[in-house]
């Protein structure tokens, strides 16, 4: 069974969004936090035992802390200066993969308009045409 050290991600500074995704979850889910990138808080319901759900709430705040703190580690300084102000891991989460599976589809679309837009022009080698 491979210790945390083995299967913590890589400084993500911008590129291979997708990969540094996937390190990330499985990162947190060893740790069993993933769940705070999916999760919004907990609140206090009107008519409950109070005493237990203020417990569950500064329980729930005290691993999203940690959660948060892990995927910020995991950002180049330049990134994290960016996102360090986001008060939720869920926050956090939520704006890097508006921000960076945006640019992918908009890469994505580039490079299929460039595939549309080509054309064979004859006495040229392949290579030198793509």
């Amino acid at each position: 069974m491979p210790t945390h050290a083995q299967t913590k991600p890589s400084i993500f500074s911008g590129k291979n969004f997708k990969r540094w995704r996937e390190q990330v979850m499985f990162y947190l889910t060893t740790l069993n936090r993933n769940r705070f990138l999916l999760e919004e808080p907990p609140t206090v319901q009107k008519g409950e035992n109070i005493v237990w759900n203020v417990a569950t709430v500064e329980a729930w705040k005290y691993s999203d802390y940690l959660s948060r703190n892990y995927i910020l580690s995991y950002l180049s300084d330049d990134l994290f200066g960016v996102y360090r102000t986001l008060n939720t891991a869920k926050a956090v989460w939520d704006a890097l993969e508006y921000k960076y599976k945006t640019q992918d589809v908009g890469a994505q679309k580039f490079i299929v308009g460039r595939f549309l837009d080509f054309k064979m022009v004859d006495g040229k080698f392949l290579g030198d045409q793509v």
